[in-house]
């Protein structure tokens, strides 16, 4: 995450955010932000991760760095949503650091109520 941090590019905040996501393979994928100057086109660290694992078949995570260096940091609620799609059961461990040190979180912590779609009950007609 520390590496994929010093790729960031954020030239509009100066909050370079890198992460990391672990595969339930061992296979560790990296994302950073992306600003775009039209602000709503930027794309998290986070959501950039889950990215390029998709794109590489990893469907379901079991662990996410994310860092921004001095200050602290958590996934923004788009990206708690985004990491819920991969995470039913709301147990992927979230670590958030800085140069400094980190804070653990289960995804589920972060994220009480996922939106989720289910299913309406359909019920018989007597």
């Amino acid at each position: 995450a520390k590496a994929a941090r010093e790729r960031a590019y954020a030239p509009y905040s100066r909050f370079l955010v890198g992460a990391a996501i672990r595969a339930p393979s061992g296979a560790i994928y990296v994302g950073c932000n992306v600003e775009n100057v039209s602000f709503g086109a930027a794309l998290c660290a986070e959501r950039a991760a889950v990215c390029a694992a998709v794109a590489a078949g990893e469907r379901s995570y079991t662990a996410l760095a994310v860092t921004a260096g001095g200050s602290h940091v958590t996934p923004c609620g788009i990206c708690r949503q985004v990491l819920s799609e991969f995470s039913r059961d709301g147990k992927l461990v979230v670590i958030c650091g800085t140069d400094g040190g980190y804070k653990t979180f289960e995804l589920e912590t972060l994220l009480p109520e996922a939106f989720a779609q289910f299913e309406p009950e359909v019920k018989k007609s007597e």
